[in-house]
């Protein structure tokens, strides 16, 4: 089976796109397909796969898989990147978008330079706080600075859901062996549907830096819902003002909770890196 794909990446967020108005997946085919893509050494190399698609509710749909073949919610890079996609590729001609995904719709707004998108606004819509819609297991109904044992020691965490679980954790993040402690938080008891982790260090009232253990996927250079969920924990906690810029490896993105709307806003660049055909067994 031959596919033709694009390799698009947000702040180092990088993941495979395949054209659904197009290409034709089986679907008992995606698991084994997403993982073999994603895979580094023998795939193309990618934090997971991403299928365009029709959609009855918007203009188009984000099928969003983690590079282990597991399904995703939301993806705050991803969504960029594929508004990037079908507005280059003339499926959608508007520079403002609805993209459905998981029955979801966010709105998008491209910013373009030369008929090209270069970043893009999204309106991630309002963060969810309740515990057991996160879902976070808790005896309280938000879950605030609460303290976790992981790996016999103790942290405090912040959960908030952007269409995904995440909990954020405030500590210095530079020298943090992530690849040990992010397996644990990500499987941790306290989280039915497991969880992404934010390890944020607060620079001062407008910027942040953090790292993201993604579930199902690792760590990754940039989460775009994971900054989301920082800069909602960071005013929660009365750490940062409202608008915040959010540093990651891969570069920043800017979020803004709309406190009076109830409403998360997120900035940040979208990149084509190649488009080829690949041929699966």
């Amino acid at each position: 089976m031959k596919i033709r794909f694009t390799k698009m990446q947000g702040c180092g967020n990088d993941y495979v796109y395949i054209n659904g108005f197009k290409e034709r997946i089986p679907e008992d085919r995606k698991k084994d397909i997403v993982i073999a893509l994603s895979d580094r050494h023998f795939g193309i190399g990618s934090d997971g796969v991403i299928f365009i698609n029709p959609s009855n509710t918007a203009n188009c749909e984000m099928e969003m898989y983690n590079a282990d073949g597991s399904r995703a919610e939301m993806c705050g890079n991803g969504i960029r990147c594929v508004a990037k996609y079908v507005y280059d590729n003339s499926i959608v001609k508007s520079t403002h978008m609805t993209i459905e995904s998981a029955g979801k719709t966010k709105i998008i707004d491209v910013f373009e330079e030369n008929g090209v998108v270069t970043a893009a606004k999204v309106d991630m819509g309002r963060p969810e706080l309740l515990s057991e819609l996160i879902p976070v297991k808790s005896e309280k109904d938000n879950v605030i600075d609460e303290p976790i044992m992981v790996n016999g020691r103790e942290y405090r965490m912040t959960c908030v859901s952007m269409g995904n679980p995440h909990a954020v954790v405030f500590l210095d993040p530079d020298g943090l062996d992530i690849e040990k402690i992010g397996p644990y938080f990500e499987s941790h008891e306290r989280f039915p549907r497991k969880t992404n982790t934010e390890f944020v260090k607060v620079l001062d009232r407008q910027n942040v830096r953090m790292r993201v253990w993604e579930r199902g996927t690792g760590e990754t250079l940039a989460c775009g819902t994971g900054c989301c969920a920082t800069a909602v924990a960071c005013v929660l906690n009365g750490l940062t003002d409202d608008e915040i810029t959010v540093h990651v490896l891969g570069g920043d993105i800017k979020v803004k909770w709309d406190r009076e709307n109830d409403r998360v806003y997120m900035t940040g660049p979208a990149t084509t890196v190649f488009s080829g055909e690949i041929e699966i067994e």
